[in-house]
């Protein structure tokens, strides 16, 4: 499955998803511009002011970017032109004041048609700009006049419980809830309808209407109904609010124990396993009287840490296939199967939620815009449900890029209303001589600290304000952009800042290359609000694939699958994971875990000393009672993009295998000062953790020293199996062996049970499962066959004291020649590809040219070291596309 793309001809993905992405022609005369108005940003700070950033020189044109420009303006006074054409002919123009269409030529310069609007300097236009978005339109209509008549309440209801807002006059434009993408004007008694793209702003002109005239025949098709209905008694119903004292709570989910019962099991079989073969060397003892052997039992606790996750994954795929799968659609303390009850509050009156978004230096047009497209539709549903939502970025990319591109990112921030900060380069020099460092291996964690630190100083200041009786949103405004404009000049140029960079009551946590369900912010503040036990929901991703690489697909399949059991697992009663990404977090959960750095004198939430923050941030929660929940009731809604390369997915797998050992141990060299152990591991040990969840994870951490130890131990095996054949106790199991049970348990059993697992979920067929199983098998051979010497160096280099970094995933697909990159294998795995070499070499020597004795030439001892070899050299090359298309 998917062979054929191996070695297809290159399609320029970057090129065609730019093209998707790019904003469409526009069609068009001569209307009025207005751009009189100095541009302002989503607080009104000028573009001169410490809270917007740093000011950036303007370059002449040269006359090619002059042609642009008036191609530019050409298609914008068209657009406008034909969409006040438009307006006339669905005869949304009444008495024509103040009434007509605009555009958005480019930062604080519009487009207006009829030029009537431009000589209003209070009217639609004025507040469009301030609203600061694309394209607008007014409606009036005879019914929109007569509904809004009658109309006594702050919100029009809609179906499916969304609402539009009501204004009371067309200033209070800019301070209305810019998602919602419409409001009534009560005194003009229009609609005002807005898009962030000119050619759908038609089309969701005509579908506002359309849901107002659904919404009013509705209600009419219920009354026609009841009047023929037998009237039954008089109820007097109460309208129960989510805040009020007599709000219905959850009841108290139950603890599912189907997880202790596997983990039980795993036990037991592993333990008989290590017990046959201490029964071996007792016997072995008995008849050679020779006790020294006894000595292997020492090996018991490794033994039994590396082995572990083997038995959990064969009683697993048993229950996989004979045992309840229900529980996968229901609820129960760690898992959500089904969305709770949606709470009902006034409008405005649901819990705020801020998305954070780290960014480093990925593409605007085929990266950040579709993820903020996605984010804008899903805040929108809240918005008209009666929420309210804000985006912060956390810029780690700008200040290190050019002012050309930098200015770029600032406006499209201000285009959207972003809020975002953005925090100096590594060790860039800073006014008081000393150099910023940014600190981690990982640098994730340091940069939401650093906009998180920002955010909280700017909350200090605010909460300092009195604010009186009287107090609205305006002033709430005004003294923000001025603790904003503080903070930013306290840091004297060290940060750089603007829009709204507030924390509401839940983070939803995201990553660049990310999509959200359209209707997903209200069923995760109601699970939130209905559970104050919850500090973490960790939402089931789907993948999003940018291109059609075999490399991808074939990570597809993996992340899939991981997800499967995921769900799976966490149903059954374990412990729910944090990924660090498509969760939703507890704001006041996060700020009780604080700390303070000495070595910034900084508040920080995320742990900047391991490259696992996620991990930490996880186990630090539940050490004071929180729990992680998993929410599987989005069926894949929520899509993170994969690695599109091989040195990005072994780079990640470094990156968890050095987290894994930073989690356990510290370095060699301070064994005698602070022991072999961490307190982080100490605390996960004694932490209130279901035991069962912590062998789990012992379990899963397991995996990667043993697929660290597998390329060494084969080497071992290979000289001991060689040349000791026959002449080695018993005890020992030689690699042949491992190799073999390997292939029937992972390879045979677990691809039988996902399939069937997959099956009886109703998410694929058994037979469509099977074989989209088997296809990936020769991909996952070389995949995870080739990782064992980049696994270890990970494991080795923590444990020595090396210090490796990793920067953001490539997200954008990279057009590269045969050549370019044969290079970057050359550079990347120079020192993996001359070991295999050098044991090839080695190999071949012993088996045709050292005396006979010396020989090595059994089948049981080549074969499982040949097999790492292979799949160590194809890794970068079978698995490379870009190499395999053999463009040149």
């Amino acid at each position: 499955m998917g062979l054929k793309s191996y070695f297809k001809p290159a399609v320029d993905d970057q090129k065609a998803a730019a093209e998707e992405h790019a904003e469409p022609d526009v069609l068009p005369e001569k209307v009025v511009e207005n751009a009189a108005s100095p541009h302002r940003s989503l607080f009104g700070l000028p573009p001169d002011s410490p809270g917007f950033g740093s000011p950036w020189t303007s370059r002449p044109s040269s006359p090619t970017n002059a042609e642009q420009t008036d191609m530019a303006d050409l298609k914008c006074q068209v657009t406008v032109n034909y969409l006040h054409q438009q307006q006339v002919e669905k005869t949304w123009v009444q008495n024509g004041y103040d009434e007509g269409v605009v555009v958005k030529k480019g930062r604080g310069s519009y487009a207006c048609c009829p030029l009537g609007l431009a000589e209003n300097p209070d009217g639609f236009l004025r507040a469009v700009e301030l609203l600061n978005v694309k394209s607008a339109v007014t409606i009036n209509t005879r019914v929109i006049q007569l509904f809004l008549e009658h109309l006594k309440t702050p919100f029009v209801p809609l179906k499916g419980g969304l609402s539009v807002q009501v204004l009371e006059e067309m200033a209070h434009l800019p301070q209305c809830l810019k998602h919602t993408s419409a409001a009534f004007i009560s005194d003009r008694r229009i609609l005002v309808v807005w898009d962030d793209n000119p050619r759908h702003l038609l089309t969701r002109a005509q579908d506002m209407e359309k849901q107002l005239m659904d919404m009013i025949w509705d209600a009419q098709s219920i009354h026609s109904d009841e009047d023929q209905i037998p009237k039954e008694p008089h109820v007097k119903e109460k309208r129960v609010f989510e805040d009020d004292e007599t709000a219905v709570k959850q009841k108290p989910r139950r603890f599912m124990l189907i997880t202790p019962m596997t983990c039980a099991l795993s036990l037991c079989l592993c333990v008989a396993s290590i017990g046959t073969g201490w029964k071996q060397l007792v016997f072995q003892s008995i008849v050679d009287n020779n006790w020294i052997r006894l000595v292997f039992v020492a090996l018991f606790a490794p033994q039994f840490w590396l082995a572990i996750f083997f038995f959990q994954c064969l009683v697993g795929d048993f229950f996989q296939v004979v045992a309840p799968i229900k529980q996968m659609l229901q609820n129960s303390k760690f898992y959500s199967g089904v969305r709770s009850p949606r709470i009902r509050r006034e409008p405005g009156s649901l819990p705020h939620i801020t998305i954070q978004m780290p960014v480093y230096r990925e593409g605007i047009a085929n990266v950040i815009a579709p993820t903020i497209r996605s984010l804008k539709a899903a805040i929108s549903t809240y918005e008209m449900q009666g929420g309210s939502a804000n985006i912060f970025v956390n810029e780690d990319g700008m200040q290190l890029d050019s002012d050309t591109d930098a200015q770029v990112k600032q406006d499209f921030y201000e285009e959207h209303n972003i809020g975002w900060v953005a925090r100096p380069a590594h060790k860039q020099a800073l006014d008081d001589g000393s150099s910023y460092i940014r600190r981690g291996k990982f640098k994730k964690a340091s940069n939401m600290n650093y906009c998180l630190w920002v955010s909280s100083r700017v909350e200090d200041k605010l909460a300092n304000v009195e604010r009186h009786d009287g107090w609205a949103k305006d002033d709430e405004d005004f003294v923000y952009r001025n603790a904003l404009a503080e903070v930013v000049e306290e840091d004297q140029g060290r940060t750089w800042a603007d829009g709204n960079i507030r924390i509401g009551d839940y983070i939803l946590i995201i990553d660049s290359d990310t999509r959200v369900p359209t209707d997903c912010f209200l069923d995760a503040v109601s699970e939130m609000e209905q559970c104050p036990e919850v500090a973490i929901i960790q939402y089931a991703s789907g993948v999003m694939q940018v291109s059609d690489s075999f490399f991808e697909r074939g990570i597809t399949f993996f992340t899939d699958m991981v997800y499967t059991q995921i769900r799976y697992a966490v149903s059954n009663g374990d412990v729910a994971p944090f990924v660090g990404h498509n969760a939703v977090i507890r704001w006041s959960a996060q700020q009780q875990i604080a700390y303070h750095c000495k070595l910034d004198n900084h508040e920080k939430i995320w742990s900047e000393e391991t490259v696992s923050e996620d991990f930490d941030m996880a186990l630090r929660l539940q050490s004071i009672g929180y729990i992680v929940r998993l929410g599987a009731y989005f069926d894949g809604g929520f899509k993170e993009g994969v690695s599109l390369t091989v040195q990005d997915e072994l780079a990640r797998w470094e990156k968890y295998a050095f987290g894994c050992s930073e989690l356990l141990f510290h370095p060699i060299r301070h064994w005698y000062k602070r022991g072999l152990v961490t307190k982080l591991f100490r605390t996960f040990l004694f932490s209130c953790m279901p035991l069962p969840a912590k062998f789990n994870i012992l379990a899963y951490i397991g995996t990667y020293y043993a697929i660290g130890c597998s390329f060494w131990l084969t080497l071992a095996n290979y000289f001991l199996v060689g040349w000791f054949n026959g002449f080695l106790d018993h005890y020992y199991v030689d690699s042949f062996k491992l190799y073999f049970a390997i292939v029937i348990v992972f390879t045979g059993c677990g691809n039988l049970a996902l399939a069937y697992l997959r099956y009886r979920i109703n998410e694929m067929g058994f037979l469509a499962s099977l074989w989209e199983n088997i296809s990936w098998i020769p991909m996952m051979t070389i995949f995870l066959g080739g990782i064992s010497i980049h696994v270890s160096q990970a494991l080795v280099s923590h444990l020595v004291g090396k210090d490796m970094s990793w920067g953001a995933t490539q997200k954008e697909i990279e057009d590269t020649t045969f050549g370019e990159e044969f290079k970057r294998i050359l550079k990347g795995f120079k020192w993996t590809l001359a070991i295999c070499f050098i044991i090839t070499a080695g190999m071949i020597v012993l088996a045709f040219f050292v005396p006979p004795l010396w020989r090595i030439r059994q089948f049981t001892a080549i074969w499982p070291l040949g097999t790492l070899v292979v799949s160590h050299v194809a890794l970068p090359i079978a698995l490379n596309p870009g190499l395999m298309r053999f463009k040149f």
